[in-house]
C-alpha cells in the first residue's frame, strides 16, 4: 500500500473534497468493535487539535497509530506533512485509507500490521537522523490508541527511549498520543499525589511528559465509560535514572506492588528470604530513604539513589538481580501442598499481588 514520492517533491497540499467520516464508516460498514476497544473521534476540530499537540508539522514525517476511519489521518495531511506512515491492525479500515492515500498522491504508506511488532527502525529516511543531544528529528508519532493496547504500548516505546532504538533510532522522536483520563493522570502525576504509579516514574525518568487536555467521552462513537487525556512525551537527553532499563523497571515495580504500605514491604521483594530483612535495610539505608515513606510519596531523586544502590548490591551479587519474588512464592506454595492434604490459604501476599 505504500506510494511516497521523493522527498521535497511534493508541493502545498490541501485534501479535495472527500466523504466525511461518517459516511466513510456507513460506505465501508464499519463498527467499532468492543474487543479491541475502538472508539471512533469524528469531531475534525478535535483531532485537529490533538495534531496541534505535536507540534509544527510542515514537511515532517509522521507515523499515525491505529487511524481506523481516517479521523486524525486528516488532519495530519492538512498540517501539511511530507509523508505520513499509517500502520492499522484491522483490515476492515484500510479501504477508508486507501481513499485518503489516493486523494494525496505521493505523501501516504498504510501498512496492514501490529504496531506491538512493528519494526520501526526502518520506517523512515536515514537522512532524518539526529545525534541524541540534538534536538529532535523531524519524525513525530500520533495515535488514538485503543485503550487495550496503550499501556503496553507505552511500556514499550519507553523502553524503546531508554535503549535508544525502534522510533528512537531517529533520535529523540516526539509522541503525541490518547489515553484514557486516569492513565494521563498517573503518566504525569506528582510525588504526593494518589495517581502516582510505576507509570509516573517510568515515563518521567526518560521523558517529558505533559498531559494536554481531556477530551469527553461523549466526543467518541460509541461513547467510553471515561473520558479521554491526550499527551505529549519528549525523550530527554539524559535520564533521570542512569541504569538499564530492566533494572529501574524492577525496583519501581517491587516498590509500588504494596503501594499503601511503607515502601520497605515493596523492597522487600527485591531479595531472597534468606536474608530479605538485613539486605532491605542495607539499601534503605545506602539510599538515604526513609523506609516508612508510602511509595506514591517517593520523589525521583529517592529512586534515583534506590536504583542506584540496588545496581550496586547485584553488582556484587549477580544472583540478586534474577531474582523473582513471584516464583519464590510459587515454589513456597507448591512445598506447602506437597506436605499438606489440603488446600493452603492464599498467603497475604498473593492476594496482593
Amino acid at each position: 500500500f505504500c506510494r511516497m514520492a521523493a522527498p521535497g517533491k511534493v508541493a502545498a497540499f490541501r485534501l479535495p473534497p472527500l466523504p466525511t467520516i461518517g459516511e466513510i464508516i456507513k460506505l465501508f460498514r464499519l463498527k467499532a468493535l468492543k474487543q479491541l476497544s475502538q472508539n471512533f473521534l469524528l469531531d475534525l476540530r478535535l483531532t485537529d487539535k490533538i495534531v496541534k499537540q505535536a507540534g509544527e508539522l510542515k514537511n515532517a514525517y509522521v507515523c499515525e497509530v491505529g487511524p481506523g476511519p481516517g479521523g486524525i489521518t486528516r488532519s495530519i495531511l492538512s498540517a501539511g506533512v511530507e509523508q505520513l506512515l499509517l500502520i492499522e491492525k484491522d483490515a476492515r479500515f484500510i479501504p477508508g485509507l486507501q481513499m485518503l492515500s489516493e486523494a494525496a498522491p505521493g505523501k501516504v504508506c498504510i501498512v496492514h500490521g501490529d504496531i506491538l511488532t512493528y519494526k520501526m527502525e526502518k520506517a523512515f529516511p536515514k537522512h532524518l537522523r539526529k545525534n541524541w543531544e540534538d534536538e529532535p528529528p523531524d519524525i513525530h508519532i500520533i495515535g488514538n490508541l485503543p485503550f487495550s493496547v496503550s499501556t503496553p504500548l507505552i511500556i514499550k516505546w519507553l523502553e524503546n527511549v531508554s535503549k535508544r532504538d525502534g522510533p528512537f533510532a531517529y533520535g529523540r522522536t516526539q509522541m503525541t498520543l490518547t489515553f484514557q483520563k486516569e492513565v494521563g493522570e498517573r503518566l504525569t502525576a506528582n510525588p504526593g499525589s494518589n495517581q502516582r504509579s510505576r507509570l509516573s516514574i517510568m515515563a518521567q525518568h526518560l521523558c517529558t511528559v505533559e498531559n494536554c487536555f481531556i477530551i469527553p467521552g461523549q466526543a467518541f462513537v460509541p461513547k467510553p465509560e471515561v473520558d479521554v487525556a491526550v499527551v505529549h512525551f519528549t525523550p530527554l537527553v539524559q535520564p533521570k535514572i542512569q541504569q538499564p532499563f530492566e533494572l529501574v523497571e524492577k525496583v519501581v515495580r517491587s516498590v509500588f506492588q504494596f503501594r499503601r504500605k511503607y515502601c520497605f514491604r515493596g523492597i522487600e521483594t527485591l531479595f531472597p528470604e534468606n536474608g530479605r530483612l538485613k539486605r532491605t535495610e542495607q539499601l534503605m539505608m545506602t539510599a538515604a530513604v526513609d523506609p516508612t515513606l508510602r511509595p506514591f510519596q517517593l520523589s525521583m531523586s529517592q529512586f534515583r539513589k534506590l536504583c542506584n544502590a540496588y545496581r550496586k548490591m547485584c553488582d556484587e551479587d549477580p544472583s540478586l538481580f534474577v531474582f523473582n519474588y513471584r516464583e519464590e512464592l510459587r515454589q513456597k506454595k507448591t512445598t506447602s501442598l506437597l506436605g499438606s492434604t489440603g488446600q493452603p490459604e492464599q498467603t497475604e501476599e498473593e492476594n496482593h499481588l
